[in-house]
């Protein structure tokens, strides 16, 4: 008896339907699913991310040496380290970066959920190190601001685009509440340098979701007076700003990060030949990019900034024709929150920004750290992705609402 002969519909290009006979088989091989994948990912993105990766690996293999003689390591015990983090966070971005669009969506609003109500365990049950309380045990330490940190942007960027369905809805109003929330629990730990983050990010969002020009100059006030009471008010910013400004241990830090810097000249001294990365107090997390300085020169952090600001432009010409406002922001808002973390760092290492206590993406050392930001990029990658032989689709208004 022969097999049934399924009709299956086939759209041409100019609009028409051929209808065409065959046996029933298999939907979709794995194989041509990953062809699909590999047409539609921004593979020049995709790219930039994979050697601002490979950038990180030498980096922590550089500074290494540093972090095993404040921790009494082996010299390479945390570039092995390293690289576990790397292969699973690259496998999370791959399993992310596969995602449909919709399920990317919805699996940063659960993550973003999932992780303010981490942060709201941290202070009661978290572990404390270096007089921050950031880390749960759950079998491993989990940093849920990091993990937050993805969650965040999707989440902004789907509350900011109900206004496209429903203008009376208050999303502005929304938005401001969730990085309300975000921030008290944030400083609570304390964490003043992610809170600035995460703020900056949220406001990147607003300003892309069509604020006024008025409401643009309140909110810039806004921050101004909270940034003024932080400094009165929230001991951990005082003391950072105060230590930037008159001087301390902090600025110490800071002003012996940019010496290291500039202790290897326009060429560096070579890998493993740095002498002023020793006397680090994190060279191979928030002062990495001092240690690429020494050791492999001015120019070499010259281009990694370059990489950054690649990535950044990359995702803006991707966006250049999109329609759908959720994928605007949400991209947007993932790249911003790269970028940002990226600049803060930077301008640490310079000497120009107080101290953070916050690395360098995708390059510093880190567990949370490593995988969230990649997992990030997996849902950057799943939101931009593109199919480039159909038009652009647009936004059907007349849906229902779907969260």
């Amino acid at each position: 008896m022969t097999s049934p002969t399924r009709l299956v519909a086939n759209p041409t290009r100019d609009g028409g339907v051929v209808v065409s006979g065959r046996a029933n088989r298999p939907r979709r091989s794995r194989r041509s699913e990953l062809l699909i994948w590999w047409r539609e990912i921004d593979r020049v993105l995709l790219g930039l991310i994979l050697l601002l990766v490979l950038v990180g690996a030498v980096a922590v293999a550089a500074a290494a040496p540093a972090g095993a003689k404040k921790y009494g390591t082996s010299d390479l015990h945390f570039f092995w380290l390293h690289l576990r983090w790397l292969t699973v966070g690259l496998i999370a971005m791959f399993i992310a970066s596969l995602l449909p669009k919709e399920t990317s969506r919805r699996l940063g609003i659960l993550l973003a959920a999932a992780m303010v109500g981490a942060l709201m365990l941290v202070p009661l049950v978290g572990g404390e190190v270096n007089g921050a309380r950031r880390w749960l045990w759950i079998g491993f330490s989990l940093q849920p601001s990091e993990f937050l940190k993805p969650g965040f942007a999707i989440a902004v960027a789907w509350i900011l685009s109900w206004r496209v369905r429903d203008p009376g809805i208050p999303v502005i109003s929304i938005s401001i509440a969730l990085v309300g929330l975000v921030a008290a629990l944030l400083m609570a730990q304390p964490d003043f340098g992610s809170t600035v983050l995460f703020c900056a990010v949220w406001f990147v969002l607003v300003l892309l979701s069509g604020l006024s020009l008025a409401r643009i100059g309140w909110s810039l006030g806004v921050g101004i007076v909270i940034v003024a009471l932080a400094y009165l008010f929230y001991p951990n910013a005082t003391n950072r700003i105060d230590a930037f400004i008159s001087g301390g241990s902090e600025f110490d830090q800071v002003d012996l990060a940019m010496r290291t810097l500039l202790n290897g000249g326009w060429s560096g001294t070579g890998l493993w030949l740095g002498s002023r990365k020793m006397a680090l107090p994190e060279a191979h997390t928030d002062y990495i990019f001092s240690v690429i300085g020494e050791e492999f020169g001015l120019v070499a952090c010259a281009l990694t900034v370059v990489i950054y600001a690649a990535i950044v432009l990359r995702v803006l010409l991707r966006l250049m024709d999109e329609d759908d406002l959720f994928t605007i922001l949400a991209a947007a808002g993932l790249t911003a929150q790269l970028a940002g973390q990226a600049f803060i760092n930077v301008l640490v290492n310079l000497q120009l920004f107080p101290s953070k206590g916050m690395t360098l993406p995708l390059i510093s050392y880190g567990g949370s750290s490593t995988i969230a930001l990649l997992l990030g990029v997996g849902f950057l990658l799943a939101i931009t992705r593109r199919n480039p032989y159909l038009s652009r689709e647009t936004f059907d208004f007349r849906e229902p609402w779907r969260p």
